[in-house]
C-alpha cells in the first residue's frame, strides 16, 4: 500500500511508523518545517496513572508497552520507564489516594501509597515538607523536542518514507488523493489526517461540526536542577482533573479544601518532568474559551515556582523558558480520540487531547487495524 499521513506531530508520526512497520510505503506531509504545535510543548509524559478505566486505560497501557519498544529501538527517543509520584500534603489528599489503591485496575496502573520517608528513598530530590505520595510504576517519560525527530530519521532509514515539509494540505482531489499548497498531488491506497489542533481550513470543510475543542496551556522549563529527579512528579490538584481519582474522596476533598485562586482560576495542576540536560519541564494550566489570550500570563509560573520549592525544599533554577500551546480534544470525554472517514479513502484522527503523546502508539495501531493496513 501507499499511505499518505498528514501532520508531523507525535500522532501522524506513529501513524506513519504503523504503516511503515507493516511494510507499507508512506509519504509523510507537514504543514510546518517540522511539527511545532503540541506534540513538542508538553512534558513528554506517557501517563497511565489517571487515565479513566476502560478503553482509556486499556489505550494507556497498550500504547506504554509499544512506547517500551520503540524506545528501545530509537534511544533518541529518550524513553525511560521512570514512574511517577503524585505528592500529597493534607490528610484529605492521602485520602483520595486510599481510595485510588482500592479500583479494581489498580496493579494494572502499578499504585502503590508511599510515606514520606520512602518518598524521599524514591526520589531523593524530594526534600520538602509532605505526608507521602502515591507512585505510579507504569508511568513513563519520553524527550518531547525531539521525540519526532529521531522517529522520522528512524522512519528514513526503512526506504519507504518520504518526508515533506512545509507542505500544507489544501484539498482532496479524488479517491485516497490530496492536493498540497505547492500544487503537488499525493495519491494512494490511504490518506490520514493527523492535523492536531489545526481545525480549520480544510478540516472544517470536510467536517464543519466536528466535536472537537481546542485547550490552550502555559508550561515552563528551567536550567539544570543539578541533581537526578528520578520520577515524573506531580501536586494532588491532579486528582481534580484526571478521571482515574473521581469518587466521595475527591468529593470530599474538593469540598473541604479549595485550590489557591490562581489554580483555581486557570485550572492548575503540577506535573514536572526532569529532561536529559538536567532541566525540569513543569506546567500547567488549561483555557477553554475559545479564541484564547495571546499574552502569557505570569501569576500561574508564581504559583507553580511555590508548589515545586515547598516541595523540593529549595529554590528552583532559573527559569530559561516560557510557552503556550494549544491541543485538541474530543468533546465528549468518554472518547479517547476522534476517528472519521472524511471522504473516500481519507479518514481524520484527531482530538486525543491530554492523552496524545501518552496513547499516540496505541491509536495509530488501532486506525492500521482498522483500515486493514
Amino acid at each position: 500500500m501507499r499511505v499518505t499521513v498528514v501532520g508531523a506531530g507525535v500522532l501522524g508520526t506513529l501513524h506513519a511508523w504503523q504503516a511503515v512497520e507493516r511494510g507499507h510505503e508512506v509519504v509523510h506531509l507537514e504543514r510546518e518545517t517540522e511539527a511545532r504545535g503540541a506534540s513538542v510543548r508538553n512534558f513528554g509524559l506517557i501517563w497511565v496513572g489517571g487515565r479513566a478505566g476502560g478503553e482509556e486505560l486499556e489505550t494507556a497501557l497498550r500504547a506504554r508497552t509499544l512506547w517500551e519498544g520503540i524506545g528501545a529501538r530509537v534511544p533518541g527517543l529518550g524513553f525511560r520507564p521512570a514512574g511517577s509520584l503524585t505528592v500529597v500534603t493534607t490528610e484529605a489528599e492521602r485520602a483520595v489516594a486510599e481510595e485510588v489503591l482500592r479500583r479494581p485496575d489498580a496493579a494494572e496502573r502499578g499504585y502503590r501509597l508511599l510515606g514520606a520517608e520512602e518518598t524521599r528513598r524514591a526520589n531523593p530530590a524530594l526534600r520538602g515538607d509532605f505526608l507521602g505520595a502515591l507512585w505510579c510504576g507504569r508511568d513513563a517519560a519520553v524527550e518531547p523536542r525531539t521525540a519526532q525527530r529521531a522517529l522520522r530519521a528512524e522512519l528514513l532509514r526503512s526506504g519507504r518514507y518520504t518526508y515533506l515539509g512545509g507542505r500544507e494540505v489544501r484539498e482532496v482531489v479524488g479517491p485516497a488523493a490530496v492536493r498540497d499548497d505547492h500544487d503537488e498531488v499525493h495519491r494512494g491506497d490511504a490518506v490520514v489526517l493527523c492535523t492536531g489542533a489545526w481545525l480549520g481550513g480544510l478540516v472544517r470543510e470536510l467536517v464543519p461540526r466536528l466535536p472537537v475543542r481546542r485547550v490552550r496551556l502555559q508550561m515552563m522549563q528551567t536550567a539544570p536542577l543539578g541533581e537526578t529527579l528520578t520520577t515524573a512528579v506531580a501536586d494532588a490538584d491532579s486528582f481534580r482533573y484526571y478521571p482515574a481519582y473521581g469518587g466521595p474522596a475527591l468529593d470530599a476533598l474538593a469540598a473541604a479544601q479549595a485550590q489557591p485562586p490562581v489554580a483555581e482560576e486557570h485550572r492548575m495542576q503540577l506535573l514536572m518532568v526532569q529532561r536529559r540536560d538536567g532541566g525540569l519541564t513543569i506546567g500547567d494550566t488549561h483555557a477553554y474559551e475559545d479564541p484564547f489570550d495571546f499574552d502569557v500570563l505570569e501569576d500561574p509560573y508564581e504559583h507553580l515556582t511555590g508548589v515545586v520549592e515547598r516541595m523540593l525544599g529549595r529554590p528552583l533554577p532559573a527559569v530559561r523558558r516560557r510557552w503556550a500551546g494549544v491541543y485538541a480534544q474530543c468533546a465528549d470525554p468518554a472518547r479517547v480520540v476522534h476517528r472519521q472517514q472524511v471522504a473516500d479513502g481519507v479518514h481524520l484522527v484527531t482530538g486525543p487531547g491530554g492523552r496524545g503523546m501518552t496513547c499516540s502508539p496505541a491509536i495509530a495501531e488501532t486506525t492500521a487495524n482498522e483500515l486493514g493496513w
